[in-house]
């Protein structure tokens, strides 16, 4: 199949999903009123809460929930064809993931900025609120050092992206001052210079690796796991105006028109997709991943289709930034399904090598061996780049080799292909940048609430000692965690980490709109969700711990599992309970209905 087909048919189907199911939890099931006062605006501070123009709030959260998951999960799907993973893309991105993303980010925006354990607590109970803290803390910590990796190894001894990398953080700060003192409220100005200056420094680095000042940025594998902790505890500690709103801005302009150059290529060049529909692998026994397509591709492909770290950004710094709440939609649904376009990208940019080279990357030689493939285009494209990129598991490369493929069949640019392949690596190493940044400062929320109990002023986000405190702590612990560790002891963790958190946040929603509505009906669009995604991530973990972790003594891999599924059953015992009082209070129920209805009936009438 020519990948063209692949890309209208996914742009059609999460448009459509935008336009009526979007429209439909907003207008119906949430009943967004723009009329109410958001956080941001009634409790302004100037650091945390901040009115924050829409397009930069929808550029802070696209660049922060658009980590590693969209690029690679998807990438390390395609070992069992590209058809079970585009169906989980945008099928699980319309009905859960852009839901999940809406109504956290609607309760957060309800309940005064607040994270997800403080509005668990306070819709379920202390028993919810607690056990979701510890969770969620222990989520953070994990996917953190997760996404970390990846960004070790495209920039480990590579002076080229780091040098480009780098680069966004200061661009940032001038941006942040300019858009705040200098010239406030000129915001095309200010991303015309910003843009203009992030590709300046794309462009300066090939300059940069083979000049005189090539050895300062040319970082070994420790280097860069120090550094990344110190960045992440800075950008955590900082005014959100003053590094974290206007990078990750910038950086949606780099991630969106790669991403829209990307699919105009495919169009232009119209591969065929090399990869089948459906692999032998799908009954198990894969070379990338072991499992089963069920319960696996799920779990695999997080962030693109459904994604627990998404409720952190959700319920963490972009409710305090809402100018006001019909950005809600636009945001909350619209940008996870841009995730889900930039999802099925990267499938096809993993589907049209050849099947060979695709397996031969993505496993180590002796692996790749034992498979009985043969590789084609590979040593060609492995002489034009530069590197041998054979051997290199972890789905980074494979999709900077797939893009690479396809912009160097575009006439007059195969010249290029080692441009290419640094371009891309630079670029997935900033998608996943934002999402660190942006992690570390919701990680800080949780744990200045928790400390809170103890020592109140730690209650009180924008107390100077207790954001800095919190931040070290909560980047000394994940940083720890990369120091020490490697892809294979952190990222097994990630994913169902990753799917347990969007359970669980699940779990807020439907409790919310059932109070709320008083409709068990509308609160079956969460319900749904977090029963299929509950069990499939209880199986994936399950099968882990059995025949991954004890086999192989990963002890640490062990305890983590089994202390997240127990806090993950308690908090789902507590919700259920919760519902069946809510449900039998029948009276509650058609007096919250009839509220309910008097609601909409206002907003159709303003």
């Amino acid at each position: 199949m020519h990948a063209i087909y692949l890309v209208i048919a996914a742009a059609c189907i999460l448009l459509i999903g935008y336009r009526l199911y979007g429209t439909f939890m907003a207008t119906k099931v949430l009943a967004i009123d723009p009329r109410i006062a958001t956080p941001a605006k009634r409790l302004e501070d100037g650091h945390d809460f901040v009115p924050t123009n829409r397009w930069v709030a929808f550029g802070h959260h696209f660049a922060a929930i658009a980590a590693a998951g969209p690029l690679v999960g998807p990438v390390l799907a395609a070992q069992f064809g590209y058809l079970p993973g585009t169906l989980w893309i945008l099928i699980g991105g319309v009905l859960g993931g852009a839901v999940h993303d809406m109504v956290v980010l609607f309760a957060s925006v309800r309940h005064d900025g607040q994270s997800l354990p403080q509005i668990a607590k306070k819709e379920i109970g202390p028993v919810t609120g607690a056990a979701a803290s510890l969770a969620v803390l222990f989520i953070l910590i994990i996917t953190m050092a997760g996404l970390s990796i990846v960004i070790v190894s495209s920039l480990n001894t590579n002076p080229w992206g780091a040098f480009t990398v780098g680069m966004t953080i200061p661009i940032a700060i001038f941006i942040g001052i300019y858009m705040r003192y200098l010239r406030p409220g000129k915001l095309g100005e200010a991303s015309v210079i910003g843009v203009a200056l992030i590709l300046l420094a794309v462009a300066l680095g090939p300059m940069i690796k083979s000049s005189a000042l090539a050895p300062y940025f040319n970082y070994s594998a420790h280097a860069i796991e120090i550094a990344l902790p110190v960045y992440a505890f800075v950008a955590a500690a900082l005014p959100v105006w003053l590094l974290l709103a206007p990078r990750d801005y910038l950086s949606s302009y780099l991630k969106i028109g790669t991403i829209g150059a990307l699919a105009l290529g495919i169009i232009f060049v119209n591969p065929v997709l090399q990869m089948p529909p459906v692999t032998k692998f799908i009954n198990g026994g894969g070379p990338i991943i072991a499992g089963k397509v069920w319960p696996f591709v799920f779990i695999t492909i997080a962030c693109g289709a459904m994604s627990g770290f998404h409720s952190l950004i959700a319920a963490g710094t972009t409710p305090k930034m809402l100018e006001s709440e019909k950005d809600i939609k636009i945001i909350g649904f619209g940008a996870m399904l841009m995730e889900s376009f930039v999802a099925i990208m990267a499938m096809i940019a993993a589907s049209v090598l050849p099947v060979g080279d695709y397996f031969a990357i993505n496993t180590t030689p002796a692996v790749f061996a034992h498979l009985g493939m043969h590789v084609d285009k590979l040593p060609m494209l492995s002489n034009l780049i530069g590197l041998n990129v054979a051997g290199r598991p972890g789905g980074s490369v494979s999709l900077a080799v797939g893009m690479s493929y396809v912009f160097s069949s575009i006439p007059g640019l195969s010249h290029l292909v080692a441009y290419w392949y640094q371009f891309a690596i630079m670029f997935e190493a900033v998608f996943i940048l934002t999402a660190v940044d942006a992690g570390t400062r919701a990680a800080r929320y949780v744990v200045q609430d928790m400390i809170g109990v103890v020592i109140k002023p730690f209650k009180k986000i924008n107390w100077w000692p207790g954001a800095v405190i919190s931040a070290a702590l909560v980047s000394f612990a994940w940083g720890y965690l990369l120091y020490g560790g490697n892809i294979s002891t952190v990222w097994p963790l990630f994913g169902v980490s990753n799917q347990l958190l969007a359970s669980l946040a699940m779990v807020v929603g439907t409790s919310i709109i059932l109070k709320s509505t008083g409709r068990i009906s509308y609160a079956l669009t969460t319900f749904i969700p977090f029963v299929f995604l509950f069990i499939t991530t209880l199986d994936a973990s399950y099968f882990n711990v059995t025949k991954v972790y004890l086999p192989q003594h990963m002890l640490l891999n062990v305890i983590l599992s089994v202390i997240m599924a127990i806090l993950a059953l308690i908090i789902v015992v507590d919700a259920f309970v919760k519902w069946t009082s809510l449900i039998r209070d029948k009276k509650t129920l058609e007096s919250q209905k009839a509220r309910h209805q008097e609601i909409l009936k206002d907003l159709a009438a303003k």
